[in-house]
């Protein structure tokens, strides 16, 4: 990574022992911090949480000025010996030889090192200084009940008959309705947000039949628009096809400087998807907020939107990444000054006026009621494995309120009849899900599980539902505290060696998981923190300790902590 070895300072035991603290003596934009002997530190982007924590062994670099890796990032970092490192602005960042080397464009990084005496008290601090929640609220019925997401069942067909059969499906079985997401092409084209007529006879009938079905109702959306249609133009150009007044301005998508300037303006650059090619939305632009906010304030007035699922928006597209060939560097079209980062988190804030959606990834959303997911999971082990980790990490990047997915994973290939399919992965699955701050369904279990796995399935989403109030508390405290919902055991029990314990997790501070993310295991050791802890079958442990528990197909393992008896 280019410029880390220019101007910047290696400070020593000797600056300190002369009064000189790190964050003071660092220079504006840079710094380079030595670990001190054993220390361990978490933060940066909850997709690295596999690689957490980093220690003096550590090789390992990120460039949040360029990616968020598909997760929610942040420049922040803080340690096991209550130090840590923040930045308003986005960061690159290189850790080698027992260094951790930082560097940012436009703003200064600074170093506290008496944050605190441990990592939870090192995150409160940064929480509070840095980064203080808001205090408003997310929408509990994430937390209350299980969202559901039409994907996996319709993928790029999604309509009205097979929604309303996928909804009610969920009743007849005995589930709860909660969060329903519509996904991708319900509308009419990418930058055209009108349900699409060949497939929805009766959008607002079926809008209303979710909601009386108990369901709030989230609609796909991204910052994307295809450039063939009448919004390209309305938003490129001004001109709008039903309203000759047109907007004031011309102008909101992002523009390449290498293209010539056609109409007095140079034209929107063409960006590389997932879907195809299209024009990506200037959020700096005031024709580009005023044709979004007005699209999908119709879509909640017409039909009842609750919200939407805001897809897309990652920093790498913003920075010109998955550009087509020759296209890239690439300028706003409104704002030179805005970084990719900060206009990826134009696009969060963008959200955060259309309470109850989900968001997936950004730059900078931390003390934000935002619901987040993680990036797309496969269907296998080693994915399942790296949903704690990750979810843990989102903690660490002021992103509570966090989402492992979609249960079985989010590639619908996975799903079709005849590919590889693995029903034990399915249902060890739901029982993470279960017990995390969020489930997430998408694959119907009643297609692709037999009998029996469906019943394993449904006792998952009754042991949440038992934990359901418990969570919204928690939830609630979250958004006040800024501290995570979902806590790693050297968050909760500082020095008794747990930062390496990335296969258990904390849900506040009195209910310990220790799900099976393991084929065929048949049990498995659980590392019990100080205290008294009464298990799912009843057995009560002293801790600390660590334990070997029987773990059959039936079970996802948990402990609550025992009021200490006077």
């Amino acid at each position: 990574m280019a410029g880390f070895s220019c101007g910047r300072q290696v400070f020593s035991s000797a600056l300190l022992a002369a009064g000189v603290s790190l964050a003071m003596a660092a220079q504006a934009g840079s710094l380079t911090v030595k670990m001190l002997p054993g220390e361990k530190w978490w933060g940066l982007c909850n997709a690295f949480g596999r690689e957490m924590p980093f220690t003096e062994k550590s090789g390992f670099k990120c460039d949040l000025r360029k990616d968020n890796y598909g997760h929610q990032s942040l420049s922040f970092l803080c340690s096991d010996r209550g130090r840590a490192i923040w930045c308003a602005e986005p960061v690159g960042v290189k850790m080698s030889g027992g260094e951790i080397a930082l560097e940012s464009d436009n703003g200064e990084v600074v170093l506290k090192e008496d944050a605190g005496r441990s990592l939870g008290e090192a995150y409160r601090y940064a929480s509070k200084t840095w980064f203080p929640p808001t205090g408003e609220e997310p929408e509990l019925l994430y937390f209350s009940a299980p969202q559901y997401n039409t994907w996996i069942e319709l993928t790029y067909h999604q309509n009205e008959k097979d929604i309303l059969a996928y909804a009610k499906s969920m009743v007849d079985h005995g589930l709860p309705p909660g969060i329903f997401m519509i996904d991708d092409t319900w509308q009419h084209g990418y930058g055209e947000w009108y349900f699409d007529r060949r497939r929805f006879d009766d959008p607002k009938g079926m809008m209303d039949k979710l909601h009386g079905m108990g369901f709030k109702v989230l609609l796909w959306m991204c910052p994307f628009v295809s450039m063939d249609t009448p919004a390209y133009r309305r938003v490129a150009w001004g001109m709008n096809p039903d309203d000759v007044k047109g907007y004031p301005e011309k102008g909101g998508f992002l523009v390449s400087s290498r293209r010539r300037a056609q109409y007095g303006q140079p034209p929107p650059a063409p960006i590389n998807w997932w879907n195809g090619t299209s024009a990506l939305l200037d959020l700096t632009h005031p024709n580009a907020v005023a044709w979004f906010d007005e699209q999908l304030s119709r879509l909640v007035k017409d039909y009842g939107a609750d919200g939407f699922k805001f897809d897309g928006g990652g920093v790498h597209f913003y920075a010109g990444c998955v550009g087509l060939e020759g296209s890239s560097p690439k300028t706003f079209a409104h704002d030179a000054s805005a970084s990719p980062a900060a206009q990826s988190a134009r696009y969060g804030d963008f959200a955060l006026k259309y309470k109850g959606s989900e968001y997936r990834n950004g730059f900078g959303f931390a003390g934000k009621p935002v619901i987040m997911r993680l990036h797309d999971k496969a269907h296998s082990w080693d994915a399942l494995r790296r949903l704690v980790p990750d979810m843990l990490a989102a903690g660490f990047v002021g992103c509570p309120f966090i989402c492992p997915d979609m249960i079985g994973g989010g590639s619908w290939t996975t799903f079709l009849p005849g590919a590889p399919f693995d029903p034990e992965l399915f249902v060890r699955s739901a029982q993470v899900h279960a017990l995390c701050p969020m489930m997430q369904i998408s694959a119907s279990p009643w297609r692709v599980l037999d009998a029996e796995h469906q019943k394993l399935f449904s006792r998952a989403v009754e042991l949440r539902q038992r934990f359901a109030q418990r969570f919204v508390e928690l939830a609630k405290e979250s958004a006040r505290t800024g501290e995570p919902m979902m806590r790693n055991l050297e968050y909760c029990f500082p020095g008794n060696g747990y930062a390496e314990v990335k296969d258990e997790f904390m849900m506040g501070d009195s209910l310990l998981v220790a799900p099976v993310m393991e084929k065929g295991a048949a049990s498995r050791k659980v590392v019990i923190p100080p205290g008294k802890w009464k298990s799912d079958d009843g057995q009560v442990y002293s801790g600390p300790a660590v334990v070997e528990v029987a773990t059959p197909l039936s079970r996802v393992p948990y402990f609550e902590k025992q009021a200490a008896q006077r």
